[in-house]
């Protein structure tokens, strides 16, 4: 579950790839979870989908070695090809896309996988999950602003998606640092989402309880 951290993103700017590796790893160190934090309330989408974010960090190799951006890079693309090579031939396969953003969303290769994502949405704009994964590339790259805007736009297809309003109340609370944003999102989940569970209900208020301690 999410928590605060002192690590945001710079507004509107890309960062350097060392400081994106880091933000990510970060991340995940904190539990500033950027993805699918609500599996079971979260909008329809395609027979494939994108996998859960926040990106997993790959096992160090023996003898302690973190792999690099550039390791990483190569590992994703290798994993890709063949995925790649189908893709040639049916470009708009919404499920090849997805498989192929997700291998290189988690690889922390974030360009990459937004690139793929959006080819996606090319073909199936209306698709929220997708748009959430894609907002979360875009935070991870330091794109607050950008991330943000992805989210808006899925609740305008869908207004009471429980995963947009959570991560929309994070992303304002940590990347801009509006808590009264992220009040309102976080309010508007618990009003538009009565089929939350008690754990989920008690998550999102225990988050709006730590954004009002820190106003």
């Amino acid at each position: 579950m999410a928590s605060e951290t002192d690590h945001r993103p710079s507004t509107g700017s890309t960062w350097e790839a060392k400081q994106v590796y880091a933000m990510a790893v970060v991340c995940l160190l904190v539990g500033l979870a950027i993805g699918y934090l609500f599996r079971g309330s979260q909008s329809p989408a395609p027979a494939a989908q994108a996998t859960s974010v926040p990106p997993s960090t790959p096992a160090a190799a023996a003898g302690g070695h973190m792999p690099s951006l550039e390791e990483m890079k190569q590992m994703a693309d290798t994993k890709a090809a063949p995925l790649l090579q189908k893709l040639k031939s049916d470009p708009k396969n919404t499920s090849l896309l997805l498989q192929i953003g997700s291998i290189y969303q988690t690889s922390h290769q974030f360009k990459d996988a937004i690139g793929y994502y959006d080819q996606a949405l090319a073909v199936d704009p209306r698709n929220t999950p997708v748009r959430i994964e894609k907002a979360s590339c875009m935070y991870y790259s330091g794109n607050v602003d950008g991330a943000i805007g992805q989210l808006q736009q899925a609740l305008r297809y869908s207004p009471k998606d429980a995963n947009s309003l959570f991560n929309l109340g994070l992303m304002k609370w940590q990347g801009k640092q509006d808590v009264k944003g992220a009040l309102a999102a976080w309010h508007e989940l618990l009003q538009s989402n009565p089929q939350l569970s008690p754990e989920q209900k008690a998550q999102v208020t225990k988050l709006i309880a730590d954004a009002q301690g820190k106003r």
